[in-house]
């Protein structure tokens, strides 16, 4: 373990503190499976929090990155490139949407979101200015700009990156009926996740976002949602909202859009949201690179050429099934859609980390959130026997 300890210690003494990881470190990785510096094997089960629902080093994606790569990586939006116009074609027909605006991180697409609700709001809406409000959920979390923990309910993403920036309004997730009330003639948009990953896997109740998109319309709202780690099959569905047929006005996409090999992206809409940009108005220097556009395009065609997005509503039933039936004593609840699922475990049993740190023992790497849940969320490549695989280590932990 000294080769371990030796890239630990050079991270704990030069990185700023602001992770807990776990005492790996990985070295190589190919699909599921991925080796630390020892020569150890692990089934990844966290995906780099569903940013590798293609798996680890797709050969499809690397071959896209390196054959761009061997042309231009970067034009900066001064100019066009070959690449990005083609991207944002099978972005929108894939999705269904007008316009795309590409981005790097998904916090990036956020910021879009809000500035383009906030747009919209006072030249579309006649919001005065300055007095659009957004409604967003409680025990949201949609990124670390200090405008989206301003908006955050987790203390610690907010304690000491005060001021905050005003303007938005929390209500209980889940609940439509609060959602209605807090609806105002100054309410320009909604933004919310189908499912709150970070949060620890919630899942709201079914009709929750059919009443999201019926009040939005009513009161000529830009219902958003941020799909960026539910999107892109991780829920069994090309997107979460489709379980209810409630699509948003705006759809913010990351993490998976660009293959787990490069940060790409997206704030999708209609055409009367989008265009309320104009030039000079929004813009980012790597948003819609060559290198990222040629990477995006092939992680959306990875996805439809191998039936990602049907395995991983298959698979995650096969996969939830059998956790149902380890029937730990342990566990308070398992909850999820797709491959996307979280196992809370019983407060007097102690917090999930230790759970994790065990399995991690045992070859399987997974990561907890909100203390007591442990997050499975597997690349959507994954097989019935690598779950199969994987169950037997859980139920050693669980039981």
């Amino acid at each position: 373990m000294e080769r371990t300890a030796a890239f630990i210690q050079d991270v704990e003494c030069y990185s700023a503190n602001n992770y807990h990881p776990l005492p790996i470190v990985i070295e190589k990785g190919e699909g599921v499976w991925v080796h630390d510096v020892e020569g150890k094997k692990y089934l990844d089960m966290l995906s780099a929090y569903s940013a590798l629902n293609q798996g680890h080093r797709h050969p499809k994606i690397i071959g896209a990155l390196v054959e761009q790569a061997g042309k231009i990586t970067l034009t900066s939006r001064a100019f066009h490139n070959e690449t990005m116009g083609r991207f944002l074609k099978k972005l929108c027909q894939m999705t269904g949407f007008e316009k795309a605006l590409p981005m790097n991180t998904g916090a990036e697409a956020v910021e879009t979101a809000l500035k383009a609700a906030r747009k919209w709001g006072l030249v579309k809406k006649g919001v005065p200015e300055n007095q659009g409000e957004i409604i967003v959920c409680d025990n949201n979390f949609h990124g670390r700009t200090v405008t989206i923990v301003s908006f955050s309910t987790e203390e610690q993403y907010r304690y000491g990156f005060g001021p905050y920036t005003p303007g938005f309004i929390s209500v209980p997730f889940g609940d439509g009926d609060a959602l209605e009330k807090a609806i105002t003639k100054n309410t320009v948009a909604i933004l919310a996740e189908p499912i709150q990953g970070e949060g620890g896997v919630l899942v709201p109740p079914e009709g929750y976002l059919a009443k999201m998109r019926q009040l939005a319309t009513l009161h000529n709202v830009l219902m958003m949602l941020d799909e960026i780690q539910t999107g892109l099959g991780r829920t069994g569905k090309l997107f979460a909202y489709q379980y209810e047929e409630a699509k948003p006005d705006v759809l913010l996409l990351g993490k998976a859009l660009g293959g787990g090999v490069y940060p790409v992206s997206a704030m999708l809409s209609a055409n009367h949201v989008m265009d309320v940009f104009g030039p000079g108005d929004h813009g980012s220097t790597f948003g819609g690179n060559p290198l990222g556009s040629a990477v995006g395009q092939a992680a959306l065609e990875v996805l439809e050429e191998e039936n990602l997005v049907e395995k991983a509503f298959t698979l995650g039933q096969y996969f939830r099934e059998g956790l149902e039936k380890i029937q730990s004593p342990l566990v308070a609840e398992i909850r999820g859609k797709g491959l996307l699922i979280g196992v809370e475990i019983k407060q007097e049993h102690g917090k999930a980390r230790p759970f994790c740190e065990r399995l991690m023992e045992l070859g399987l790497l997974c990561k907890e959130t909100h203390d007591y849940t442990i997050r499975f969320a597997p690349p959507l490549t994954i097989t019935k026997e690598e779950i199969d695989w994987s169950l037997e280590q859980i139920a050693k932990v669980l039981k």
